[in-house]
């Protein structure tokens, strides 16, 4: 898109222009990148024959991990970015892939953690990781140091979106 070309909007000098146009770029890269995610997690398990778990649940199991979490602390740590966090929970309590107790300092929170059959889909998930590790950098192309320049400025986008719900930027 070409900044020219939204209506209402004045032309900018050029290198505004590339800097929009290659944030809107990114913006379009990191939604198809986390659909692509949840995709390639799909296909897993639809290999797999596994149609009892989704992609988004069986990527929350995978960062649950070893943990005993609250529901909050998901969010906050960015194991879960939806808004339903509480639906998920409730569908993976009642599938047997995680137990849940109330806390025994506070009664209205509830500690998660994985039950031994949330542990073998968070563990499908590692496994599939593992082997994207082995092969990313002779067939995807991407080595540590790209990595490591789209960590650092994924980190960066993160840090500037954070100040900007915060301090209304």
């Amino acid at each position: 898109m070409n900044a020219t070309n939204m209506v209402g909007a004045k032309p900018v000098p050029s290198s505004e222009t590339d800097v929009r146009e290659l944030y809107l770029e990114s913006l379009q890269l990191v939604e198809r990148l986390h659909r692509r995610l949840l995709d390639v997690v799909k296909d897993e398990f639809d290999r797999a024959g596994r149609s009892d778990i989704n992609a988004v649940q069986a990527l929350l199991l995978f960062n649950i991990g070893d943990s005993v979490l609250t529901a909050g602390e998901l969010r906050s740590r960015g194991y879960y970015l939806g808004s339903n966090v509480s639906y998920n929970l409730k569908k993976l309590v009642e599938l047997g892939f995680v137990d849940h107790k109330k806390s025994r300092t506070d009664r209205r929170s509830v500690r998660i953690s994985l039950t031994d059959t949330g542990k073998e889909v968070a563990n499908t998930v590692a496994e599939l990781y593992n082997r994207h590790i082995l092969s990313i950098e002779t067939v995807g192309g991407i080595g540590a140091e790209e990595f490591q320049a789209m960590n650092r400025a994924m980190q960066r986008l993160d840090r500037f979106w954070n100040d900007t719900i915060l301090y209304r930027l």
